[in-house]
């Protein structure tokens, strides 16, 4: 008995070190394709001259399969070797899907195209611009956008970017990826014990290579992390020509007000436009806030109860209670704020100054806020002033763009009537004459009598004279009386 399983171990390792061999001349022949007989993809034309981190990957878990695999047969008489043939096998199922990863992993691709292939990644959203959504959807490859928080809303957000060619992403969180974050979406089972940044970009630059991805592991509400975040968000290497700081966007997707209100200081002094999302503890609604320094009022304008109070909220958490979460909720969330995200940055569509989610009632309320005159933060009444100089001069070209609107003439769509139809505005009133809608046109007669003549009363002589005799029988009857 011992002897067949170690005849089959055997096996298995030939098997192992065939694959490991072949794994090693794939990745030797990238210069010589035509000395490799591995399949390749003619629409991506992949080539990897350098390993990739996958790859690396597997060849560990290769090696320490073989150790395992050594040991093993040294200890088939040891009632213990089923802990070490589990481990084997769990060692084979984390190879099999880092082989997968590591697989279909494309190359980048230069410029988006709108040609209608399957291998084009780009196709279905250059769409939007051909059927005139967008103006020229290209130029989102020129945005960057900051996502804080990677949890249930912030790392779905961070997939729809990636997913719609963003040109850059700045991801930051300090925790790590745990089994109780699989009720929600984005994360893998496998990647349990990972920062969640670390595990974002693994994923994020799978689904898409031509995204430039930053991640930061740390706490923005500490002043180190404050810091940092602050710099990060100034830094103009991805685009040197872009006015203001270094981002197009920050998306706030937190679950704590501290980190709110850290966000809103950070955008205040920064005169950064941002967007705030959340969702409530029951899982059941949600809310996007669009936050303009000086336009719109900020987070410290309107503040909730718990942070108007000066209360800790760390100390309102319990001992083994947890907020409900829902991936459902979390995804509607997730959705509205990426696409007023893309609202934003290419300009179409209205964007929502706050846009909230009822889910039981599937309601969806709208709202905007003016800026509190007496807000307890700084920059944002500095802002304020700013913006309430420039504002005249706004509302004067914007009054000037509408009237340049109405005064344009437009060409009608159709310049041939054929069917002489006619036009008629909503404020006229039209007088219907009910005779003539029962008009036939000439050649028809009616068999029975028209509607409006035979309900009108008719008097007829016979009833007339009858009327006449009624008078001279009463004349008679009056007169025999008086005899």
């Amino acid at each position: 008995m011992n002897a067949n399983k170690i005849e089959s171990i055997n096996m298995k390792e030939n098997i192992l070190w065939q694959q490991q061999d072949r794994h090693h001349r794939c990745n030797s022949c990238s210069a010589k394709p035509n000395s490799c007989s591995s399949p390749r993809d003619p629409a991506l034309n992949r080539s990897t001259p350098r390993k990739s981190k996958a790859v690396a990957a597997m060849e560990v878990e290769l090696k320490g399969m073989l150790t395992d695999l050594q040991n093993l047969k040294t200890s088939l008489s040891d009632p213990s070797h089923q802990a070490s043939i589990d481990q084997i096998r769990l060692r084979v199922e984390n190879l099999t899907s880092l082989a997968m990863a590591g697989s279909t992993r494309r190359s980048k691709v230069k410029d988006m195209s709108a040609e209608v292939v399957d291998s084009n990644p780009y196709s279905r959203l250059m769409a939007l611009q051909r059927m005139g959504i967008v103006d020229n959807y290209e130029r989102i490859r020129d945005f960057s956008v900051a996502i804080v928080g990677i949890g249930g809303v912030g790392s779905v957000a961070a997939e729809m970017l990636t997913r719609c060619g963003i040109g850059r992403l700045l991801l930051y969180d300090y925790d790590t990826v745990e089994l109780a974050n699989m009720n929600r979406l984005f994360f893998r089972p496998e990647q349990v014990g990972m920062t969640k940044t670390d595990a974002a970009v693994q994923t994020l630059s799978e689904i898409n290579p031509d995204v430039v991805l930053e991640s930061f592991t740390m706490n923005i509400t500490t002043v180190q992390g404050f810091e940092t975040f602050v710099s990060s968000l100034k830094n103009k290497s991805f685009r040197q020509d872009k006015q203001g700081t270094g981002v197009d966007l920050v998306l706030s997707c937190v679950d704590n007000y501290e980190a709110r209100m850290v966000v809103n200081q950070a955008c205040n002094e920064l005169n950064q436009t941002w967007m705030e999302s959340g969702v409530s503890e029951d899982a059941v609604s949600g809310h996007i806030q669009l936050l303009i320094p000086g336009e719109t009022a900020c987070f410290a304008c309107a503040p909730p109860l718990v942070v108007a109070s000066g209360v800790d909220e760390r100390t309102l958490k319990r001992e083994g209670v947890c907020a409900a979460s829902l991936p459902t909720t979390m995804g509607v969330v997730a959705g509205l704020l990426v696409q007023n995200t893309l609202k934003f940055l290419l300009k179409f569509g209205h964007v929502s100054p706050y846009l909230g989610y009822n889910a039981l009632k599937d309601y969806f309320p709208t709202m905007a806020m003016k800026p509190n005159p007496q807000c307890s933060n700084g920059p944002c009444l500095e802002r304020q002033k700013e913006y309430m100089l420039v504002k005249p001069a706004r509302d004067a070209a914007a009054k000037a763009k509408m009237e340049e609107e109405l005064s344009t003439i437009e060409i009608p769509i159709h310049a041939e009537n054929e069917w002489n139809i006619s036009v008629v505005d909503d404020c006229e009133v039209v007088v219907i004459n009910a005779q003539t809608s029962d008009v036939l046109p000439e050649g028809l007669t009616r068999e029975l009598p028209d509607a409006d003549v035979y309900q009108q009363p008719t008097t007829s002589k016979e009833s007339v004279e009858t009327v006449d005799d009624l008078e001279d029988l009463k004349r008679q009857l009056e007169a025999l009386h008086a005899d």
